[in-house]
């Protein structure tokens, strides 16, 4: 429910009228008509189906999809890759499905993005990530169109304008770009309450992943599956990284987005050139189809509400490779057009609200970016699967039909194309035969709908004190970003109807009052929901192996065992060149960056290099603590990776006095002094939590 002013105010900010199409201090349709609700699409009773008939829904969504040419409007930017997902067979008395049936092997493409930035902005902004997989199933096409995050900012899809409009840069001066930190996102979401549980995942550590290969995915959505009997459940889709998730510390996002805006691209494309392929399993949580869409008190047709896995545990049905980068990005990665309701037999949608509009917006959005209806002609977007869709013409037709008689019934071609159920053993896309319940046309919302704050409350207690930290440090850095006091503190306020303490560490921070404090529930915690305290596979980690041209002896045998386990060992010496032959110097101290490298092996001594000055290299200026001399980029290098968290080997006898020369001491957690051939078993090991947590204790 949103809370915004109804009338006109008698004080504070006035109406902007500015001529025609905006000289109504009442909203209107395009055609003039007045709209007493532009937060509810018009559904048959509460809790039912969207109906065709509302003009405003689809008049305010088919504008909004075409205000950008021909640049999406959300999820501009994105990496993408080829694979297959494997069936474990194991979904027969779920889902009747082909491609989860035993054997089964099909060809995917997907397509991962950030959401508010356009498509040359930085991949690691403080963002959702969007996560689309299309398969090329022997039945047609299914796309699984998701994101990072399993909840979202709106409960109907009416609203999604609304929110673009607000997380977009302001419409003055284009500013900021792919950020939340500003005033129009803290307003719309301070007043749409809803969006609450979103922005509470937002500010959490899930929105600037270490990488795209250690990225949940979630449907978002409570879809239906179909068993061959005839059996409905419904479930929720997840994708289980291989690796864990993980994500980077708040500098290093924000380092990243200068020195290197792609990586994110970057690191998914070599990766997979390097035969670390990213995996994940897709599972779903399964819920009775009873009629109530109601689970353990919670609504399932609610897409800002998940449910626990402590609750629902995940089913795993199959595993997904990517071993393959697009040959060309646009063709592929750029062109490719998913849509929620490409759907096969044996999975169908529920009446979720903001579901019911996305299946109307994504096929409306293709006409203006891709140039017309014939896109799924498109290589990357065609089934594998034969076609007969009767459909002519258009921009951009590609096909050469052949017959006289494209329509139904018709004599004249035989009457062909036949009804699928004609032809023996073909089944059609199921239509799920679901009860609706008779009532009103109203735009309104269950009641169901207007709990805004359990759900993000439950995902801040199931964090560890780390990752909590991380998220008062999120909040005081967005909201120091926005220049209305007004909208901080009732953010703030917000905060305090999910959690005291954070709500007055925000406010100190802001220099606000901390708000009243107010009675909360103790909810269960979730265990699944915290990122740290497990050991996850080190496939594709990168470990920089810093030397300089003098003692670079033992470089080939640590390079090589590194890769022996799984990890990309990069090479950075003072200059250029090759270490052995075939075996180059991937970056310099001049190129070198610590947001690169997970671990750091430093082999000694590192003194300046001839160019280690700041006129050649302003990062020269860095300053050490004495000692040992060091180059000051390394010195530089080394305190970013302390200071993250990262591991940091040093081999005895040879780097000796490195560590002290950059003010640090080398019995810190996540240091280790090792002999040559303990380096990679340590890098491993050191690794498989991802950063060393316990170096910076936060208290409980």
């Amino acid at each position: 429910m949103t809370s915004e002013p109804q009338q006109p105010s008698t004080h504070g900010q006035k109406p902007v009228l500015s001529g025609p199409g905006q000289d109504n201090e009442f909203l209107t349709t395009t055609q003039g008509a007045a709209v007493n609700d532009t937060d509810h699409s018009l559904k048959a009773g509460e809790r039912g189906p969207t109906l065709l008939q509302d003009h405003h829904l689809r008049e305010k969504i088919m504008h909004f999809d075409h205000e950008r040419i021909p640049e999406r409007v959300v999820h501009a930017r994105g990496a993408g890759a080829h694979g297959t997902f494997t069936s474990y067979g194991n979904a027969g008395k779920l889902c009747r499905a082909d491609f989860l049936k035993p054997g089964r092997q099909t060809r995917v493409f997907v397509r991962f993005s950030t959401v508010v930035g356009s498509r040359g902005s930085m991949d690691t902004a403080r963002d959702t990530r969007g996560f689309a997989t299309k398969f090329y199933t022997n039945e047609g096409i299914f796309d699984l169109v998701g994101n990072n995050i399993p909840v979202f900012f709106i409960q109907d899809g009416i609203k999604f304008p609304d929110l673009v409009h607000a997380a977009k840069p302001h419409p003055d001066t284009e500013i900021p770009q792919a950020q939340s930190a500003h005033d129009t996102f803290w307003d719309f979401v301070s007043l749409h309450t809803p969006a609450q549980a979103h922005v509470m995942w937002q500010m959490s550590d899930r929105a600037i992943p270490r990488s795209l290969r250690m990225m949940e995915g979630f449907g978002v959505h409570t879809f239906r599956m179909v068993n061959e009997a005839g059996k409905a459940s419904l479930v929720k889709f997840h994708w289980k990284p291989k690796l864990g998730v993980h994500s980077l510390a708040w500098e290093e996002s924000q380092l990243a987005a200068g020195a290197d805006p792609d990586f994110h691209r970057r690191d998914l494309a070599e990766a997979i050139d390097a035969g670390a392929y990213p995996e994940w399993e897709l599972g779903v949580q399964i819920f009775p189809d009873d009629g109530t869409a109601v689970f353990e008190g919670i609504d399932l047709l609610d897409p800002t509400k998940f449910v626990p896995e402590e609750l629902a545990p995940v089913q795993p049905l199959g595993k997904m490779v990517l071993d393959r980068n697009p040959e060309n990005y646009f063709a592929q990665t750029e062109q490719v057009a998913f849509h929620p309701g490409h759907l096969v037999p044996g999975i169908d949608i529920s009446d979720d609200p903001l579901l019911q509009a996305r299946l109307f917006s994504y096929l409306d959005t293709q006409l203006t970016r891709l140039g017309g209806p014939n896109f799924a002609q498109i290589p990357i977007n065609s089934p594998d699967s034969p076609v007969n869709d009767m459909f002519r013409d258009g921009f951009h037709q590609h096909r050469v039909p052949k017959g006289i008689a494209p329509y139904k019934p018709n004599s004249l071609d035989g009457g062909c194309p036949y009804m699928s159920q004609v032809l023996s053993g073909q089944q059609p896309p199921l239509d799920f035969p679901q009860p609706v319940a008779s009532g009103k046309k109203v735009r309104s919302e269950p009641a169901s709908f207007s709990d805004h704050y359990s759900q993000a409350r439950l995902f801040y207690i199931s964090l560890s004190a780390v990752e909590r930290a991380h998220v008062q440090q999120a909040y005081s850095f967005e909201l120091g970003k926005c220049t209305d006091t007004a909208i901080r503190q009732r953010q703030v306020e917000c905060l305090a109807k999910i959690d005291t303490q954070l709500a007055s560490g925000v406010a100190q921070a802001l220099g606000l009052p901390a708000p009243a404090a107010v009675q909360l529930d103790d909810p269960v915690a979730s265990p699944a929901l915290s990122q740290i305290g497990k050991a996850w596979p080190v496939d594709g980690r990168k470990v920089g192996v810093v030397f300089n041209s003098g003692n670079h002896q033992h470089v080939p045998a640590i390079a090589q065992a590194l890769a022996e386990r799984g990890m990309s060992p990069l090479l950075v010496s003072a200059s250029g060149g090759e270490v052995a032959p075939d075996l180059p110097v991937d970056r310099t101290y001049l190129t070198a960056r610590s947001i690169e490298f997970d671990a750091l092996v430093l082999i000694g001594p590192l003194p300046p290099a001839p160019d280690a000055a700041v006129a050649l290299d302003a990062k020269a200026g860095a300053l050490g603590a004495g000692g040992v001399p060091i180059d000051p980029r390394v010195a530089l290098l080394v305190a970013e990776a302390y200071r993250h968290n990262k591991a940091i080997i040093t081999l005895d006898g040879l780097s000796d006095g490195l560590l002290q020369a950059v003010g640090l001491e080398d019995d810190a957690p996540g240091i280790e002094l090792v002999e040559v051939d303990g380096v990679a078993d340590s890098a491993q090991q050191l690794l498989s939590t991802h950063r060393a947590w316990e170096r910076f204790p936060v208290k409980d």
